[in-house]
């Protein structure tokens, strides 16, 4: 899975992806994020996926925990996940997945937008993995 240096973690993807549509469908629109979220990790956990709930990362600066970063889903260690009840998505949601790939060291993010009775996703990727930074 995600071997294609072109579409990392795509099959990954296409199974979250899935796992959502699944979870829309069954509690349709209208529910907060947080309803969605924990759908979604009993949905994914079904079908065999490790999956974290706010883990937390330090956020380094100079050697220095400035702050923790707490992103809502961490899928088999690969994938970041954001659940979202949004009109859309906005420069803002995809500055705050880059920022979240840029400090766990992970290159994929899912953006997935439970508002309407269609679900919507962005997958962003940065365009190179890198170590977690140390302390």
């Amino acid at each position: 899975m995600g071997a294609d240096n072109n579409r990392p973690h795509w099959e990954l993807s296409e199974a979250i992806i899935g796992a959502a549509m699944v979870v829309l469908n069954t509690l349709k629109p209208g529910l907060s994020e947080k309803a969605y979220e924990n759908a979604l990790v009993i949905e994914l956990r079904k079908r065999g996926h490790q999956v974290e709930q706010q883990r937390q990362f330090d956020v380094l600066y100079d050697g220095i925990v400035v702050d923790k970063l707490i992103p809502d889903l961490l899928v088999d260690e690969k994938v970041i996940v954001d659940p979202k009840v949004t009109e859309n998505f906005t420069d803002t949601h995809l500055s705050q997945m880059m920022g979240y790939l840029a400090i766990t060291g992970l290159q994929v993010a899912l953006l997935i937008n439970f508002k309407h009775a269609r679900l919507t996703w962005k997958r962003v990727v940065r365009s190179q993995a890198h170590p977690r930074p140390s302390a």
